[in-house]
Formats: structure tokens, C-alpha cells, sequence
């Protein structure tokens, strides 16, 4: 009877604990449906980024231009006062230099090219290129971060601008004219047309100030153009004086160069009108996903 006793407890409780294992492995199996997800269903798709609207114009105005010959040059952002000025015939009191708000850099100082500066114009690579190549042809787009004390709605400290240089012989204005043409039409679209008007810049003679026709009213004249134009930027022939500082012969070769504001054609090539460009390059992901 002890014996019959024993083995009747060590039944049951080997009955309970089966009983307490399959109740809490039915509780697992209850959780589990009712966290149960189709494997099949797709993910939520994480955001997808895109080209930021400088650098998708940076590409476009590169393009444009390495189709007919130009080669895509990189110069320093941190440029001697020679480059950036004297080089190109702008002497270091002349009242020109007050058209650029500069950023100077205390040292080093060079006994023959200065002090040094944050770039404030791509031109200071034309004569860095000149002297590369030692002689023509050129065929230079330089793009690049272009800097100046300056900032508000319509202004930034750290800017873009992209240069042209072709140097050869005979190179003349019918040669100028051609290539801003080539832009217009590629970049702005093919009914675009361009125009000179005579100005002064120290490195260029004669110089210009390029325009532009206007998408909108194709010439005849409306509220955002007014005169059936849009100024576009500055161009000439390449002054001799920085020929000569390019170590290139003005006598034997000729040249033209153009400098534009990069933002500037990208905003009139998409008609975007940004109540603050300082947008351009802040963090507003709400401001920046439009594009």
C-alpha cells in the first residue's frame, strides 16, 4: 500500500507539471497569433534622397560645356592675392578690388604673391591654368565655391560661380558670341538667344555684360523681365596684361572668359524665386524636398 502510495503522488504531480508546461506554451501560442505579420507584405520604402539643386546644375552646366571641348579644371578655394587680383590686372589699390568683399587670411604672407584669401571670383584660375598648359589652346570651365563678406536674402558668404577660358589664335567676339549661344540653347532651351552690352572689367577688354531673352515672354517684354531681356553675367576678350601674366603672348594668341553665378541660372532656368537664398544651403528639409 506505501509503494501504491507513492507511485500515486509521483503521478499526479508529474501530471501537474505537464499540465502547467502545456498551459504555458498554449499561452506562447496565443501571444504569437496574435502578434502573427505577413513576410510577404512589403517594408515601409525609407525616403529616397536626391541631388541637391547646386549640384544638379553644376553637372548640367558641365555637360553642356565638355560636349564642346572645355575641360573641367579645380582650382584652390584658399587662392593667393596674386591669382585672385593682380593677375588679373587689378593692382593693390585700385578701386576695382572694393567690388569684392574679400576674406583675408592673416598667414602666411608671400613675398611675392601676398597674402592669401578665400577665392572671391573662379578667375583666379585663369592664369593658374595658363601657366599649366604653357601654351594653347585652352579650354577651361572652372567650377567652384566662390567667397565674399557678405549675407542676406539675396546674398551668401559661400557661394558658387563657374569661369570659361579659351585661348588660341584668332580667337575673336564671333567666337564669344558662339560659345554663349551654345549655352543658352543647351541649358535654357533651344529658342533662347543672347545679346553683348559694352561694360568694364579690369581683366577683360573689350568687355560685356551678357543678357539674356526671356523664357516667359520670348522677347516682347512682361513683368519679370520688363524689356524682353534677363542679365545673365559678364564675358570679354581676355586682356592682354593677364595674357602676359599667364606667360602666353597676346600678340601671338587671343582669348575670351566668361563668369557666372551658378545659382543665379539655375533660378532662371527653373523660375524659381526663393523668398531667402540662404535656404539654399541651410537644413530645412521641409524647403529642400520640394526639389
Amino acid at each position: 500500500p506505501d509503494k501504491r502510495k507513492n507511485v500515486g503522488i509521483l503521478i499526479n504531480e508529474t501530471k501537474n507539471t505537464i499540465t502547467a508546461l502545456l498551459a504555458e506554451q498554449k499561452n506562447k501560442l496565443q501571444e504569437l497569433a496574435r502578434e502573427w505579420f505577413d513576410a510577404t507584405i512589403p517594408g515601409i520604402t525609407p525616403p529616397i534622397g536626391h541631388l541637391h539643386l547646386i549640384t544638379q546644375a553644376i553637372r548640367e552646366i558641365t555637360s553642356v560645356f565638355e560636349n564642346i571641348g572645355f575641360i573641367r579644371v579645380r582650382y584652390p578655394e584658399v587662392e593667393w592675392d596674386w591669382f585672385a587680383f593682380e593677375s588679373l590686372n587689378m593692382r593693390p589699390n585700385h578701386p576695382a578690388r572694393d567690388d569684392w568683399e574679400t576674406f583675408f587670411i592673416d598667414e602666411p604672407i608671400n613675398t611675392k604673391f601676398g597674402q592669401m584669401v578665400l577665392t572671391p571670383h573662379t578667375s583666379s584660375g585663369q592664369v593658374r591654368e595658363m601657366k599649366r598648359v604653357k601654351k594653347p589652346p585652352v579650354r577651361m570651365i572652372n567650377i567652384a565655391k566662390c567667397y565674399r563678406r557678405q549675407s542676406d536674402i539675396s546674398h551668401v558668404p559661400m557661394f558658387h560661380q563657374f569661369e570659361g577660358l579659351v585661348i588660341d589664335r584668332n580667337i575673336s567676339i564671333v567666337d564669344l558670341k558662339g560659345t554663349l549661344d551654345h549655352f543658352a540653347r543647351n541649358f535654357f532651351g533651344p529658342e533662347r538667344k543672347t545679346r553683348l552690352r559694352p561694360y568694364h572689367f579690369q581683366f577683360t577688354e573689350p568687355s560685356f555684360e551678357v543678357d539674356i531673352s526671356c523664357g516667359v515672354c520670348h522677347g516682347r517684354g512682361c513683368k519679370l523681365c520688363k524689356s524682353g531681356w534677363l542679365e545673365l553675367g559678364g564675358a570679354g576678350m581676355v586682356h592682354p596684361v593677364v595674357l602676359r601674366n599667364g606667360g602666353i603672348d597676346p600678340e601671338e594668341f587671343s582669348g575670351f572668359a566668361f563668369g557666372w553665378g551658378v545659382e543665379r541660372v539655375m533660378m532662371m532656368k527653373s523660375g524659381l524665386k526663393i523668398p531667402d537664398i540662404r535656404l539654399l544651403y541651410s537644413t530645412n528639409l521641409q524647403f529642400l524636398e520640394q526639389f
